[in-house]
């Protein structure tokens, strides 16, 4: 499995098909519903 955006093997999410890297800039973007940035 590798992220659709980047191509990155490893620290891949499968719920979303894309690394954790991509995914905290997707989410950042508000472009995942549902996910928000934890603030605390």
């Amino acid at each position: 499995n590798r992220c659709k955006i980047c191509g990155r093997p490893h620290a891949y999410l499968r719920k979303y098909g894309v690394c954790r890297i991509c995914f905290r800039e997707l989410a950042y973007k508000g472009e995942i519903p549902g996910v928000k940035k934890a603030s605390w």
